[in-house]
C-alpha cells in the first residue's frame, strides 16, 4: 500500500543543486558554459584543458578578466552583469544571461577563478564553496584574462560520473563543440588538449581566419579551398544569413553530421531548418550521401528565444516559416551560384603538375572566373566524342559534358516545375503491384483501379510516360520511389537520350543551351557530375608555352 504524502516545497539548496544537474549534465556542457564566458568578455584565444582521469577541466582566456569585487561574486545564485531586469531578457545579445553556469559548476565541482582585468597590476586567485561562497583568496601575478578550473566535477553525482566514464566520447564531444563555435567565432584562436599522466596531447587547434570557409579546411583536412562555397546576404535590417557548401559534385558525407545551424553565434538545433538544408541538396548528391552545409543566421535579439532548454541549443524562433522560406530560396541560389569544378580528376592533375614548371608558370588570376557556365558566355559546341560526350569550347578552356545526365538534369527541372499528368485515351493494364506500390502511385498522383486478379488500370500518367518503349516497367519502378521528387528524378532518367546515341550539332546545342539554364547545372539529381572543366591555364603547364626555345 502506497503511503501518501503531502506536497511540500524543497529546500533551497536542493532545488539549486537539481537545476546545477540540468546546466551542466555533461563534460561538453562545462566546456559549453566556460568557453561561452569567455566569448562574451571578448576573449580571442582560449584554451581548453581536460583531465578525464581526474575529472577535471580548465579553460583559459585573454578577455576582459574581473576584479577582485566581481569574482567575490561571481559564482553566486543568478550572478550576471548581462542582464538587470525581465526586459533585458528579450534583448539579451550576449551568449550567457542566466548567471547559472559558476554557481552549477561550483555546485558540482571545486571551483576555482583565475582573474586579471587589463587596466590593474595584478591579478587574483579564489575558491569556492558548493554554494559559490569566496573561502580563499590570494593575489599573484598574472596576465590579463581568466582561468578557470573546475576538479572533481560531479563527485557528489556517482551514477553522473558512470554514464560519462567513456573518456573518449567525452573528448570528441568537446572537440566537436569546439570546431562550431570556432566555424561561429572565425575571429578566435582556438586549442583543445588533452591531459593524462603520461603527458599532453593537442587534439586541436584552429587558427584565427578571414571566414567560416578557412576554418572548415582548418578542421576537415581532406577539403580543398575550391571545394566549398561562401554565401552572406542581408535578407532583413539587421540581419544576416551566411551559407558555407560543400560544392555537390566535389564533397559530401555518409552520414548528416555537417548539416548544422548556427544562430547569433550559438550551434543551436532546429530541425525545421536543418530540414531545408537537407532537402536543397535532395537531387543533387548521389543516393544515401548528405550535404556539407552550414547556415549561420544573425538576428535581432527579440527574434530568437533562447530561454528554452538549459543548454540553449534548443530555441524559439519567431517568423519561423519566413525564414524557411527564405533559407530555402538563398540555398537554391547558392547552389545555382556554385562554381564549376575546377581542373580534371586527380589522376589528370597529376599527369599535368608532372609537366609544369611552377617557377617559370603562373596562371592569370582572370583566368579563373567562377561563373562561365551561369550566363551565355562564348559556350561553343565542338562535336561529339565517342557519342557519349559533347565537347564544348568555353572562352578559359574546354568542357566535357555527358549528354544524358545534362539532358537528366533539364527533363528533371523541367517536372519539377509541371508535373504533367495526362489522361490516357486507353488504361495502361500493369501487373504484380504490391498495395504499398499501389498506394504511392496514388500519392503521385495518378489514377489506378483494380482491374482483376493481380491486375492493376492506369488512367492517368506523367506525360513523358508516354513515349518510352516499356511504359509498365517504368511505372513499376516509379511506384518503388519513396517521394515525388524521387519519382521525378527516376522518369528524367529514364527519358533522357541514352548514352551512344548520335546527335546532330543542331541537338548538341539545343541539349548545351537548355543545361546551360538549369538551377543546378553541376550534377544530375542523382548527384552524378555533369561535366569536365579543362582549363587553359592547365593545358598551358601541360604542354609547357611559357618555355623558351633553345634556352636551358
Amino acid at each position: 500500500m502506497l503511503t501518501r504524502r503531502l506536497i511540500h516545497s524543497l529546500p533551497l539548496d536542493l532545488a539549486r543543486r537539481i537545476a546545477a544537474g540540468e546546466v551542466i549534465d555533461s563534460w561538453r556542457a562545462a566546456a559549453r558554459e566556460l568557453t561561452e564566458n569567455a566569448l562574451d568578455a571578448g576573449a580571442d584565444r582560449i584554451i581548453i584543458r581536460f583531465w578525464p582521469d581526474l575529472w577535471q577541466i580548465q579553460v583559459l582566456d585573454n578577455g576582459a578578466g574581473m576584479a577582485l569585487e566581481d569574482l567575490e561574486r561571481c559564482a553566486l545564485p543568478c550572478a550576471t552583469s548581462k542582464i538587470q531586469v525581465w526586459e533585458d531578457l528579450a534583448q539579451a545579445q550576449t551568449l550567457g544571461f542566466r548567471g547559472e553556469a559558476l554557481h552549477s559548476l561550483a555546485q558540482l565541482g571545486n571551483l576555482t577563478i583565475q582573474s586579471r582585468p587589463e587596466d590593474q597590476p595584478e591579478g587574483w586567485r579564489l575558491d569556492y564553496d558548493g554554494q559559490g561562497r569566496p573561502q580563499r583568496r590570494e593575489m599573484l601575478a598574472s596576465a590579463p584574462g581568466t582561468l578557470v578550473t573546475v576538479r572533481e566535477l560531479f563527485a557528489a553525482l556517482p551514477q553522473r560520473r558512470e554514464a560519462l566514464q567513456s573518456s573518449g566520447s567525452a573528448t570528441k564531444a568537446i572537440q566537436s563543440y569546439v570546431e562550431m563555435m570556432a566555424l561561429a567565432h572565425p575571429q578566435v584562436a582556438w586549442q583543445f588538449w588533452l591531459e593524462r599522466p603520461t603527458g599532453s596531447k593537442l587534439i586541436g587547434q584552429i587558427s584565427p581566419a578571414a571566414g567560416a570557409d578557412r576554418i572548415l579546411l582548418q578542421i576537415l583536412k581532406r577539403l580543398q579551398p575550391g571545394d566549398l562555397l561562401l554565401r552572406e546576404s542581408q535578407p532583413a535590417p539587421a540581419s544576416r544569413l551566411t551559407l558555407l557548401l560543400g560544392l555537390p559534385d566535389r564533397c559530401h558525407r555518409h552520414r548528416p553530421d555537417w548539416v548544422r545551424v548556427i544562430l547569433n553565434g550559438r550551434p543551436v538545433h532546429c530541425p525545421e531548418l536543418e530540414q531545408v538544408l537537407l532537402g536543397a541538396f535532395q537531387r543533387a548528391l548521389p543516393q544515401g550521401r548528405f550535404p556539407l552545409c552550414v547556415a549561420s543566421l544573425s538576428l535581432p535579439p527579440d527574434q530568437v528565444d533562447f530561454n528554452r532548454h538549459p543548454a540553449k541549443t534548443e530555441v524559439y524562433l519567431a517568423a519561423l516559416p519566413q525564414w524557411r522560406e527564405l533559407l530555402q530560396r538563398e540555398l537554391g541560389m547558392a547552389l545555382g551560384d556554385c562554381p564549376p569544378r575546377i581542373g580534371a580528376p586527380a589522376r589528370l592533375q597529376t599527369l599535368l603538375k608532372t609537366a609544369e614548371s611552377s617557377q617559370v608558370y603562373e596562371p592569370n588570376p582572370l583566368t579563373a572566373s567562377l561563373s562561365s557556365l551561369l550566363q551565355p558566355r562564348g559556350l561553343r559546341v565542338v562535336g561529339q566524342i565517342n557519342q557519349t560526350y559533347i565537347l564544348v569550347e568555353e572562352e578559359n578552356g574546354l568542357l566535357l559534358v555527358e549528354q544524358h545526365v545534362a539532358q537528366e538534369r533539364v527533363l528533371f527541372e523541367a517536372l519539377e516545375d509541371d508535373w504533367p499528368v495526362v489522361s490516357l485515351p486507353q488504361p495502361l493494364l500493369v501487373s504484380g503491384l504490391t498495395p504499398a506500390q499501389v498506394e504511392r502511385l496514388m500519392e503521385f498522383p495518378l489514377e489506378i483501379e483494380p482491374f482483376g486478379e493481380n491486375l492493376w488500370a492506369l488512367r492517368t500518367a506523367p506525360a513523358p510516360l508516354l513515349a518510352m518503349e516499356n511504359p509498365e516497367a517504368v511505372l513499376a519502378e516509379l511506384s518503388l520511389c519513396g517521394s515525388l521528387s524521387q519519382a521525378q528524378a527516376t522518369l528524367a532518367c529514364r527519358a533522357a537520350i541514352k548514352n551512344g546515341t548520335l546527335l546532330t550539332q543542331k541537338e548538341m546545342e539545343e541539349l548545351i543551351g537548355a543545361w546551360q539554364k538549369t538551377r543546378q547545372p553541376h550534377t544530375c539529381p542523382h548527384g552524378r557530375p555533369i561535366y569536365l572543366e579543362l582549363k587553359e591555364s592547365s593545358l598551358a603547364r601541360f604542354f609547357r608555352r611559357s618555355w623558351i626555345v633553345g634556352k636551358d
